[in-house]
């Protein structure tokens, strides 16, 4: 092809770009999210499809897609046709823990998805029922050795049971892992005494947390959380065991078309970046807001990934089929 002609089909293709942009969304938006309803990230996804129904002047429902630590809702988001009427909200275990601990998975990870943006990382804690005569982790940990087997945690998620598998093995003790579909199912069963120990996003339990009704032993973070900052980091409680950070990103079936993406990534940004909505569903909830790129987003996960494969090796957590 003549280099004239290669010119004329470059702007055309981005003659075409640029109506697509301007005409989306013309429809509803659909938001697949892979938990039940209540755990942070829906209550996130919520406050954010909310407002792009506002800006975008189409209603963006979120629809609940959980089972198979989040493998049910991935599938479906992979699966859906590439126009951008499809995104969802995958957390680091989607992404990141399952490709390491399945042997199948109905989705590839790296290749099925488009990134849109890392919406966030969240402070997760440290937790025990009140009913537990403990008030650090050093009085936790002597506990466990003095009851081995008989203390359970809550894990709606993998990577929660990764690290604490981890965690048992480099303290020496044995907590037991009770699995739940979702973090709001989780973090009912820590309130209520069915679970004794939790490790969960603190925003998921300010209120209980500050009631009484749980109990914060240390939080998961480079700093104090400035919403207690009475409560040590693992870190200050002599923990230094290898951890990924919890987080949640935005994303859409591979293939949709980059100027969809590009959008997308920018209203939401808009969105969260407005001062109110940040302190409201972000910085109150103990959420730090990332707003990547598509490509920073990407390369990140590939990182993320490499990461992964390692922590699964050392905690010794056989593959599932």
């Amino acid at each position: 092809m003549r280099r004239s002609n290669w010119l004329a089909l470059l702007i055309a293709l981005g003659c075409c770009a640029s109506v697509l942009a301007q005409s989306y969304p013309a429809k509803p938006i659909r938001s697949i999210y892979p938990m039940s309803p209540g755990g942070l990230g829906d209550i996130v996804m919520r406050a954010v499809s909310a407002e792009l129904t506002r800006t975008l002047g189409t209603a963006v429902v979120v629809e609940n897609r959980a089972g198979a630590n989040t493998i049910i809702g991935a599938e479906q988001c992979a699966r859906a046709p590439a126009d951008g009427y499809t995104i969802c909200l995958l957390p680091v275990d989607t992404l990141t823990m399952n490709p390491f601990l399945y042997r199948k998975l109905p989705y590839d990870a790296d290749k099925d998805f488009a990134p849109i943006t890392n919406l966030f990382f969240l402070t997760e804690g440290f937790m025990v029922n009140p009913a537990q005569p403990v008030h650090s982790m050093k009085e936790l940990i002597a506990l466990a050795k003095a009851k081995p087997g008989t203390l359970n945690y809550g894990t709606p998620a993998n990577l929660v049971t990764v690290f604490m598998e981890t965690f048992n093995r480099d303290s020496g003790i044995d907590i037991k892992m009770i699995p739940y579909k979702g973090g709001g199912d989780a973090v009912n069963a820590l309130v209520s005494g069915e679970v004794q120990v939790g490790f969960f996003g603190i925003g998921n339990l300010i209120g209980h947390l500050k009631t009484g009704k749980v109990r914060l032993l240390a939080v998961d973070s480079p700093t104090r959380s400035p919403l207690f900052p009475d409560v040590p980091t693992l870190a200050e409680t002599g923990y230094h065991g290898n951890r990924i950070r919890a987080w949640f990103g935005v994303l859409a079936p591979a293939g949709t078309p980059a100027p969809i993406v590009a959008k997308l990534n920018a209203d939401i940004a808009r969105v969260v970046k407005e001062p109110e909505f940040l302190r409201k569903h972000f910085t109150d909830l103990g959420l730090e807001a990332i707003l990547d790129s598509p490509q920073q987003f990407r390369q990140f996960l590939r990182e993320d990934r490499a990461r992964a494969a390692k922590l699964v090796r050392q905690s010794g957590i056989p593959m599932l089929d």
